[in-house]
């Protein structure tokens, strides 16, 4: 089969590699798209994934083509979603609930074989069923959908909340449309880049600016959702944050960056600063909202590209150009 293979840091291609083949307890996904994420260019640049070469694409459904010899809850046929998530079930911190934590934390696409081909294997547990008016190109949005509800879930944010996002990429759109979702008194949205901000007013911000002094709320926001991973951003953002607020960093920072924090304001104004790692207890939730049309597809993915030129799709998303991108086996 094909697939895009991340063979050295730096170095991405799509050639021919063997067909997977399912355990007991897993399937065989004929991949129907693909979305691309921070997280694959972290792994082109060498950090993530454990050992190159790899599949990439942890964003992906498709249709049910073969099923392990003790899979009984989905069928040949069936249409899913798949959350990437592997646990060891075992660790501290998987028995305590934490398992996006786990000690011996892996994920399909990160370090297994992924969606960015035209079949991938996934345990039986991780494939959620779509509903018939759910497309299955469009179910790849499903799982940074959950990564942004498990961020919501973190955040436990309070009605009649001030909402500061930096960010209008695929995942600071989805904190927005979660934040209207969930009583905020005002979402505003702020990034450099004028295309991605049009998007955001389209979806219907309250305000929006290429700079957080073009916005009118010198006592702060009560929430202050960093959706980039950029030193400046975080920085800006954490000075941004209301008396008694709190700071959630969201977005997936190179390792090496740093940001100089004060502790005598998060002591003296009770700010609260916290992160939200990727997939928690929310899969599931993000799949429902997904049916039930919290998300537009047709807004959130600018571009469905073909599987041969994974390679240049990399390049389109590290330049932040369009919004989701996603790849067509």
């Amino acid at each position: 089969m094909k697939a895009a293979v991340i063979e050295s840091v730096g170095k991405a291609v799509v050639a021919e590699v063997p067909d997977p083949t399912p355990g007991p307890r897993e399937v065989v996904v004929e991949v129907a798209a693909c979305g691309l994420c921070g997280t694959d260019l972290h792994i082109l640049q060498g950090e993530f994934a454990p050992k190159l070469p790899i599949v990439p694409g942890h964003e992906f459904a498709g249709q049910v083509v073969g099923v392990g010899t003790q899979v009984t809850e989905v069928s040949v046929g069936d249409r899913v979603a798949v959350d990437p998530s592997l646990y060891c079930y075992e660790c501290r911190h998987c028995r305590t609930g934490h398992n996006n934590l786990c000690e011996r934390w892996a994920a399909i696409g990160v370090t297994t074989a992924g969606g960015a081909a035209q079949f991938a294997v996934a345990p039986v547990a991780n494939c959620v069923k779509l509903p018939e008016h759910v497309r299955t190109q469009d179910a790849a949005l499903v799982e940074p959908l959950s990564c942004a509800v498990r961020g919501y879930d973190v955040l436990q944010s309070r009605l009649g909340a001030h909402v500061l996002i930096y960010g209008s990429g695929t995942m600071g759109l989805m904190m927005l449309e979660l934040a209207k979702r969930t009583g905020a008194a005002s979402v505003d949205v702020v990034d450099v880049n004028p295309a991605r901000l049009e998007t955001a007013r389209r979806l219907g911000v309250s305000a929006s600016a290429a700079n957080p002094d073009e916005l009118d709320r010198p006592q702060g926001w009560d929430l202050v959702v960093d959706a980039t991973g950029n030193a400046a951003a975080i920085q800006d953002g954490l000075d941004r944050v209301a008396k008694a607020g709190t700071f959630l960093q969201f977005g997936v920072a190179d390792y090496a960056t740093r940001v100089t924090i004060d502790p005598y304001r998060i002591y003296n104004q009770e700010i609260t600063i916290t992160g939200s790692m990727a997939v928690l207890h929310s899969f599931e939730r993000a799949a429902e909202l997904f049916a039930n049309g919290v998300l537009d597809p047709e807004i959130f993915i600018s571009d469905r590209i073909p599987l041969e030129r994974y390679p240049q799709a990399l390049e389109q998303f590290a330049a932040g150009v369009g919004r989701k991108i996603v790849v067509v086996p």
